[in-house]
């Protein structure tokens, strides 16, 4: 049974405290294949990661705005902005606004330092991030809902990761 409670969504997993500038690492899918590497940028005035597919093809461009009061990332593909991530100040619970270009926003909540959220869209789960069923040590797992932008939601819980520190 998957975290969904059908088992249907595709499942990555990712290290936990997720990257030092400059470090780079692979997320992997749960049969244990390589499939986007994170790449973190090093030598650059604004945090920056990029993640690649298997071919070293840019799929997201991750970034951090330094002009925002409240911590923002932008997410890019291809040039063209994509999603800003921006953390709530308010609540007990981590939240996260993610403002997505020309599609349905969503929003992220949960415990996220300990790396148990939910992203939705429009009331929906769309991700699932969680420890629970990842056996290996500082790393946790993401269920992503059949049909979803996968490189998206895997950009999207980088930039929470690089929020909540």
């Amino acid at each position: 049974m998957g975290l969904f409670g059908h088992g249907d969504g595709r499942r990555f997993v990712m290290r936990e405290k997720l990257l030092s500038i400059g470090d780079d690492f692979w997320i992997e899918d749960d049969g244990g294949e390589r499939v986007y590497k994170v790449n973190g940028k090093a030598m650059r005035v604004r945090k920056t990661f990029i993640l690649e597919d298997t071919s070293g093809n840019e799929v997201a461009h991750i970034q951090d705005r330094k002009l925002h009061v409240r911590g923002t990332m932008k997410i890019e593909r291809g040039g063209n902005e994509l999603a800003t991530v921006k953390k709530l100040i308010v609540g007990i619970r981590d939240r996260y606004e993610i403002d997505v270009e020309g599609g349905e926003d969503m929003k992220a909540k949960g415990n996220v330092l300990e790396h148990e959220y939910e992203i939705k869209r429009d009331g929906d789960v769309v991700a699932t991030v969680s420890k629970k069923w990842v056996r290996v040590r500082e790393t946790f797992g993401i269920e992503i809902a059949p049909g979803q932008d996968e490189a998206l939601l895997l950009a999207v819980s980088v930039a929470i990761d690089e929020l909540a520190r």
